[in-house]
């Protein structure tokens, strides 16, 4: 081995060649993109979205005049952090970037760029990802660590940022990005490949690491024996799983392509088999020929019969021999197709459904369904070439939405409930009831599925009080937001003193939202806090009569008596109560001794009549943000029902914030909580998902705020249970088999 300074020249050596290569070849992509956008055969391309040609040829326009300043934005961010080291890699006003400052909110715009610049970034490392990797393994030997910066200019997620950053500051349009998917991932991916071999080459023949072997890089966190699940996740990770195209976590084997990556790769691989499969890929729909659409039909109806045409398939199994007997459909498909596209979508769709109806975290009972979608979902795939091309049709999230919701069940003490089965049951049956319908009937159901989840764990004999008292929570904060943001309008022009005025800030709006969420917001014991609250304003005005002193020396005592008793039902500990009490009697006392400035009566009564019909008054719900040092403990019997989790995790990311509002009810995941790891069920988001319920399989009930659960996210100690999407993982089971045998796709 060489020294460690001449190691470390070798290390920055191989960067030099990277980027170098990089650089020379951007002035052709840049020239291949602008050709891409006023290809004049794009024009006559049958399908053709007249508003996608209006905006390319816009974006022509654009290239011609502002390409060179995005060429001239990628070259300065590539030499500048060649120059300056992996700390300043990251360029631009990227999310990632305001990880070093202050927490605040970021536009859609800002998180929009970030996803684009990760798929970008996971389309590099899908055709780079082994060049990537030798390269990764020899600087990080020459530099004597176990592993490159997160920000180092190595890593294909720098570089994207560096692209899109530079088409944005370049002032390109940000919508153009998703038009130019295809080709800015292809040429890119290419020329990243060359540049890592050319750097790779040059350590190579100063005879680093001519024989690598990578297993030590494969590495497991904490409890990844028992749980399976990594402990880290990288950003771009957390970022492709919040689009709905999820990879699998940072660290563990095999999970180097996301959810786009893999159905790229099964269009490139079918292309290459079935050179037809590409030419009618853009075409919105294609027709079905009569002699498979009746197979398919006859098909269906053997599947219905075979496994419980009344419905009642509990019986049912998806057995060794049930699987020969959809193998044998397979061939009579392929027989009645007349087109060697139609035989290949027929062989993918059943492996998918191989894969699907094998996988033994979906519990039996469920799976029979998942079963009888085989036919219905062939219809759609011969129909419509989207269903192979895009992550979110609607057949593939439906299906996607279910196994979520049920692939925690098998691990658990739990059993699915006949509700949720009835329902998966009845969406099926929806489906085969409107063979024809195709894409708008999987829409229908899966927005209906959605609903039904809403209102599931509402009902559930398991979450049903969790979830009663996360409402109340929510409801309760919403309500002291909304009390106090009004009695500050109220006080707004009234000399009131400064002690009261806290108190009805701090503590008497929450008291008035408890009781109105305990016994309705008309009833009588809310109105007696409202009541108490305008004679504890009147109180404290100056009394400079005899006869006013009077009236406060008689009233004091029962009011006192009922802030006392408001703040004990609100939950406060009897120490603070006593703190308050000692506080209003100081403020009073200067009232009582006239220090204090008076309010005039007609004021003072408007105030009251104010006060009485508070709940008119109240700004919207919608619009109320809550705040984690609003959640107030829960007394009584509700602490052995419902925790809220009010520590642990590390400081967020606008990224994470985002994901945190994106996760979807009915998900599965594992939480680490408590000196323990347990599986946990979303089970019910609040108002703008500021609170967020999830359950363990015995019925713990865990709240999170969202900052707290985006805390949690950062820190890995929430992470999804499954590690992909279930119709991703059966497509990569799929094209493994093809892979071993391209020849199947035809046959």
């Amino acid at each position: 081995m060489a020294t460690i300074g001449a190691s470390a020249g070798l290390a920055y050596q191989a960067r030099r060649v990277y980027t170098e290569e990089l650089v020379k070849g951007l002035p052709p992509l840049v020239t291949a993109v602008s050709h891409w956008a006023i290809a004049p055969e794009r024009a006559t391309t049958p399908g053709a979205d007249p508003a996608t040609l209006m905006r390319l040829r816009d974006l022509a326009a654009d290239l011609k005049r502002n390409g060179v300043a995005w060429h001239q934005g990628m070259v300065g961010s590539l030499q500048h952090a060649l120059h300056h080291g992996a700390g300043s890699a990251v360029g631009g006003d990227t999310l990632m970037n305001t990880q070093a400052r202050k927490l605040s909110l970021v536009d859609d715009q800002t998180i929009e760029r970030e996803i684009t610049a990760s798929r970008l970034a996971l389309a590099v490392m899908d055709r780079a990802g082994n060049e990537f990797n030798d390269l990764r393994a020899r600087v990080a030997l020459l530099e004597r660590r176990e592993e490159l910066d997160p920000n180092d200019l190595l890593r294909a997620h720098v570089l994207a940022r560096f692209v899109i950053d530079a088409w944005a500051e370049a002032g390109l349009p940000d919508a153009a990005l998703r038009d130019l998917q295809t080709v800015l991932h292809e040429e890119f991916a290419v020329l990243v490949q060359e540049a890592y071999h050319e750097a790779n080459s040059m350590l190579l023949a100063h005879n680093v690491m001519a024989d690598i072997d990578l297993r030590p890089l494969i590495r497991r966190s904490r409890g990844a024996s028992t749980t399976g699940y990594s402990g880290q996740i990288s950003e771009e990770t957390r970022l492709m799983t919040r689009s709905g195209v999820a990879s699998a976590p940072s660290g563990q084997p095999g999970s180097g392509e996301n959810a786009v990556a893999v159905l790229t790769r099964l269009n490139r691989m079918i292309e290459r088999q079935v050179p037809a499969f590409a030419e009618t890929a853009h075409v919105g729909q294609r027709t079905v020929s009569p002699g498979l659409s009746a197979a398919i039909g006859n098909a269906q109806a053997g599947v219905q019969r075979r496994l419980g045409g009344d419905g009642a398939a509990q019986a049912a199994t998806v057995s060794p021999a049930l699987l020969e007997e959809l193998q044998a459909r397979k061939q009579a498909l392929k027989r009645a197709a007349d087109s060697p596209v139609e035989r290949a979508t027929i062989e993918i769709v059943a492996l998918l459904f191989q894969a699907i109806l094998t996988e033994e975290r979906i519990p039996a009972s469920v799976r029979v369904w998942f079963a009888r979608l085989q036919m219905p979902v062939l219809r759609v795939a011969v129909g419509e070439p989207d269903f192979f091309a895009t992550v979110d049709h609607p057949a593939r999230r439906l299906i996607d939405r279910m196994g979520a919701c049920v692939m925690g069940f098998e691990a658990s003490a739990r059993a699915v409930s006949d509700a949720l089965e009835s329902e998966i049951r009845r969406i099926v049956q929806v489906v085969e009831a409107y063979p024809d319908t195709g894409r708008r009937v999987f829409q229908t159901v899966l927005t209906e599925f959605e609903r039904f989840l809403e209102n599931y764990f509402k009902s559930d004999a398991a979450t049903r009080k969790g979830v009663s008292l996360a409402q109340q929570v929510e409801q309760r904060e919403t309500l002291a937001i909304q009390y106090t943001i009004e009695l500050r309008k109220l006080l707004n022009e009234v000399p009131v003193q400064e002690g009261v005025r806290q108190f009805l800030f701090q503590v008497w709006a929450d008291v008035m939202a408890m009781t109105a969420v305990r016994n309705g917001a008309q009833s009588d014991a809310t109105k007696a806090m409202r009541a108490a609250a305008g004679d504890l304003i009147w109180s404290a005005g100056a009394k400079v009569t005899r006869e006013e002193r009077a009236e406060v020396i008689r009233k004091l005592p029962p009011l006192l008596k009922k802030l006392r008793e408001g703040m004990e039902s609100a939950g406060v500990p009897a120490d603070k109560r006593d703190e308050h009490v000692r506080s209003l009697n100081e403020s009073l006392a200067a009232a009582f001794s006239a220090k204090a400035a008076a309010i005039p009566p007609d004021r003072f009564e408007e105030l009251r009549e104010r006060l009485e019909t508070l709940e008119e008054l109240l700004p919207d719900a919608g619009d109320v943000e809550l705040d984690q040092t609003l959640m107030l403990d829960l007394s009584g019997e509700d602490r052995s029902a419902l925790e809220v989790v009010g520590e642990g995790g590390s400081m967020p990311t606008p990224a994470m914030l985002s994901w945190a509002r994106e996760l979807q009810v009915g998900s599965w995941y594992m939480l680490e909580y408590g000196d323990k790891t347990e599986a946990v069920q979303l089970a019910w988001q609040g108002m703008r998902r500021h609170l967020s319920l999830f359950v363990t399989p015995a019925g713990r009930c865990l709240l999170f705020e969202q900052n707290r659960l985006a805390s949690y996210l950062q820190a890995g100690l929430l992470l999804p249970a499954q590690d992909e999407a279930l119709t991703v993982r059966a497509t990569r089971t799929a094209l493994a088999k093809l892979d071993a045998d391209p020849a199947r796709l035809l046959n």
